[in-house]
């Protein structure tokens, strides 16, 4: 299926350019484990009291993202069950907390590989590439189908709010409406508290919410740093969670419980119907800049002219 590279349990991989550092964890759902830009974290980690594996990091969603209702859809006639992992419902897909292979690896650069597990009865492979540069952090995810399957990607990042004020702009118009966080399928306009549009910062909002056609780029602010979020396919659902613990910008391909419509609702609302052996690609990139600051006047004393 694919060539890996064998390291010891636990292993991690840095990938390093100037003032830049990504760190891959490949037992832990080949998530991006760690973010460092000038000596700034900017992920909640798996450092310390470990969180629960859902909450941290930044990690790939696949073959579906966010959740879906009591873990089942229909696929040809019968009925697909899958794992419960959140409370009632199956959530954010079946490789964000299994291990993954190392395809090929660089100084900045890395591929890894997943196949889907027997959970998933169509099978298929996963595979995320991430490039590193010392201004931006660019993952590419490719999901190869086994035999002819509905499919859908999406990445969970967690950003730290490292006890700063926190912004966030997001240009998109409307939202999904929700039933115990499972869209119903109705489209509200943002306004109040959910209108991201003008970047304002979060303060104590607390968020859940898929916002539908959402074009990039994102922002996220914090005073040090600015981080530019763009993803492709484009424009796309994305969701926006605000917990105390963090601040996560999650661009899918197809909302949460998309697999669970009816054919024609489920491909207008970005599933892809995949043949065996067909690949669907989605990208998210990340680029950081910092605030230029205004040179400071130099010292000395100052002349007056005239009386």
């Amino acid at each position: 299926m694919f060539e890996v590279i064998t390291y010891p349990p636990g292993h991690m991989l840095v990938l390093e350019t100037t003032d830049a550092r990504a760190t891959i964890d490949p037992a832990a759902g080949g998530r991006l484990a760690s973010l460092v830009v000038a000596g700034r974290e900017l992920l909640v980690t798996g450092g310390g009291p470990a969180p629960r594996p859902i909450a941290w990091g930044c990690y790939l969603m696949a073959p579906w993202p966010g959740r879906l209702k009591g873990g089942r859809f229909t696929w040809h006639g019968r009925t697909i069950e899958l794992p419960r992992t959140h409370g009632r419902h199956a959530i954010h897909g079946l490789v964000w907390d299994r291990p993954w292979e190392v395809v090929e690896t660089e100084r900045a650069r890395a591929t890894l590989a997943c196949p889907l597990p027997p959970d998933w009865p169509m099978g298929g492979v996963v595979r995320q590439a991430f490039e590193l540069t010392p201004h931006g952090l660019r993952m590419t995810a490719t999901l190869t189908a086994g035999d002819a399957m509905p499919a859908a990607l999406g990445w969970h990042p967690w950003f730290a709010r490292r006890g700063l004020p926190v912004a966030v702009r997001l240009d998109a118009d409307a939202w999904l409406e929700t039933d115990r966080l499972i869209p119903t399928g109705v489209q509200l306009p943002v306004t109040g508290h959910l209108d991201l549009r003008a970047g304002g910062q979060l303060g104590r909002r607390r968020l859940d919410h898929a916002y539908v056609g959402a074009a990039p780029p994102a922002t996220l602010q914090w005073p040090d740093l600015r981080l530019t979020l763009a993803w492709e396919p484009a424009p796309s659902i994305v969701v926006v969670h605000t917990p105390a613990s963090g601040v996560c910008i999650e661009p899918l391909t197809a909302p949460p419980n998309a697999l669970a419509l009816p054919e024609p609702d489920a491909r207008a609302a970005g599933v892809r119907f995949l043949a065996a052996g067909e690949t669907m690609t989605a990208s998210l990139q990340l680029a950081w800049a910092m605030p230029t600051r205004p040179a400071r006047p130099k010292s000395g004393r100052s002349s007056r002219i005239g009386p």
